[in-house]
């Protein structure tokens, strides 16, 4: 019988429970309601707990409240897309309920899915049934109301194990749109590839291994039109907070925007701080004000480089002057990227459909840019939380701007107004959403029903306003039906964005169907070259 589990099984059950996950990820793609190759839930997912794992095992000799506090802050800065974000406050509910705990028992194991849950509704806005956040609920549920009767860890988590499933089949009957599709839930299946896992590991004593090597993902690259600061000095310092008893907070938020590479662990006694930066001097002043020097560590490594890389990075480093406003977008393909910056988008993050930026992807794009008031522009559905959650951890004044399509993004910028104030063209990029009509055009991975549309693999799909038009056979009637959906009296500009897959013949072609059509309309035509999607379209 198992009565509790310390810090070292903790780390051993996450592991277990990401490489499950990794093991899965694809499966958990192909669920996507909507039949498009832009699946993305087990990639956030998997991503999400990834970020965690290398920092785990760091923590294997201290207490379960080490463990669950390191991922609860790996999770919440490695964050991609909604589930990421999600799955995120789920382990930021966890480390809640561990506090102060060396060990963790059935009661404390109770306690914490219920943190979890509570933490992952609060998040969210409007919660819905039939979600990831069903299925917390559900074993949280489950986990309270039966801990009294368990002392065994295994058997209990077994239980709890098999009430995720159950509601997880349940999704179905919740959301009418996973019943149709044939799908239960993607998040909500994610997390019970994650809590399987760590019930392997505590019932059978063993991690579940890696199928095979994951292979690297690209990184993020966030494109800018400063050149990138270096930062030379290599700083490091523990501080001894018990005499003074200050919070570390302030020291943390005033000193993150004077490097880059930072690691910050706050305990209850001491602060350790690791950030490369220009101002060596000011970080120390800083730590200062809350406790005693206990260790300083500090390096050039400018030193390391050439004389000529030595000079870039000092030049770079210079203090520049402070703008009124700074423009930050998530967009993939070069003649997107190239539009966008012509626009005046001064940081380019470069994701989408099938790599969604992490949180701190986007925190570090902030930090290349000095100006009173940032918009941030996710271009996507799946970024919208993930930007909002890197503005909550940013010092700059930071509006998210929920844009869902990259179209939208560039109609907000047509209509910024340099003159107006930040909350007034906030309000006007909100009144532009409102209006501006956005269109895909994707074909279809796989057969299936949505609403009354019929859909074959390999169709060509309209997708207007996120919503799944009509399925054709060639991607001109699709781009043509999608139009017939947006264009009214009112419209005067049509814009179209072609991607990878299209020829420059392709689209000249279809541009004289849209100017054949719609005479009235002034036809834009653009290469975008971004994947998944063979058109973009805008309709104003």
């Amino acid at each position: 019988m198992i009565r509790e589990i310390n810090a070292s099984i903790l780390v051993e059950m996450f592991i277990s429970g990401a490489n499950n996950l990794l093991n899965n990820r694809q499966k958990v793609d192909e669920m996507n309601v909507f039949p498009v190759p832009d699946g993305d839930t087990g990639t956030n997912m998997s991503m999400t707990m990834k970020s965690c794992v290398a920092g785990l095992h760091a923590n294997a000799d201290s207490t379960v409240s080490a463990v669950a506090k390191s991922v609860a802050n790996d999770t919440l800065r490695g964050a991609r897309g909604n589930s990421g974000v999600i799955l995120s406050q789920l382990m930021r509910g966890f480390n809640k309920a561990f506090a102060g705990a060396v060990t963790c028992d059935v009661k404390l194991l109770a306690k914490a899915f219920k943190s979890a849950s509570d933490s992952a509704y609060r998040a969210v806005m409007k919660p819905t049934e039939g979600t990831i956040l069903t299925v917390a609920r559900e074993m949280a549920e489950c986990a309270v109301k039966y801990a009294p009767e368990f002392d065994d860890f295994a058997e209990f988590f077994a239980l709890v194990t098999d009430a995720g499933n159950k509601a997880l089949a349940r999704t179905p009957e919740l959301l009418p749109k996973l019943k149709q599709a044939g799908v239960v839930d993607s998040g909500g299946q994610g997390l019970m590839y994650i809590i399987e896992g760590m019930y392997h590991y505590i019932s059978k004593n063993e991690i579940i291994e890696l199928k095979e090597k994951e292979t690297e993902s690209k990184d993020t690259v966030v494109h800018t039109s400063e050149e990138e600061i270096t930062f030379g000095y290599c700083t490091e310092c523990i501080v001894d907070k018990r005499e003074k008893g200050k919070s570390a907070f302030k020291f943390k938020a005033n000193v993150e925007k004077l490097g880059d590479s930072m690691v910050f662990v706050d305990d209850d006694d001491i602060v350790k701080i690791h950030i490369h930066t220009n101002e060596p001097d000011v970080i120390l002043r800083e730590a200062l004000k809350i406790g005693d020097l206990a260790t300083v560590k500090i390096e050039n490594m400018r030193l390391q480089h050439s004389e000529v890389i030595k000079a870039s990075a000092q030049k770079s480093a210079q203090p520049a002057k402070k703008d009124k406003y700074a423009f930050v977008s998530v967009a993939v393909g070069d003649g997107i990227v190239s539009i966008l910056k012509d626009l005046g988008v001064s940081e380019i993050i470069e994701g989408g459909q099938t790599m969604n930026p992490s949180t701190d992807d986007i925190l570090k794009a902030f930090e290349n840019i000095n100006a009173e008031t940032v918009y941030v522009f996710p271009n996507n559905k799946n970024v919208v939380m993930s930007a909002q959650q890197a503005a909550k951890l940013s010092d700059s004044n930071i509006i998210v701007i929920p844009t869902t399509s990259v179209t939208q993004c560039m109609s907000c910028m047509l209509a910024f107004d340099s003159d107006s104030n930040a909350d007034q063209n906030k309000e006007l990029f909100e009144e532009v959403l409102s209006v501006v009509k956005s269109a895909q055009v994707t074909y279809a991975v796989r057969d299936t029903q949505i609403d009354d549309i019929v859909i074959k693999e390999g169709d060509y799909l309209s997708i207007v306003d996120g919503k799944i038009k009509s399925s054709e056979k060639d991607a001109h009637l699709a781009v043509m039906a999608s139009l017939d959906v947006m264009v009214s009296d009112d419209t005067s500009t049509i814009s179209v964005f072609y991607g990878e897959d299209v020829s420059d013949e392709d689209a000249d072609s279809l541009c004289e169907e849209i100017e054949s059509r719609y005479a009235d309309c002034d036809v834009i035509m653009n290469c975008g070259s971004q994947p998944v999607y063979h058109y973009l379209i805008s309709a104003e």
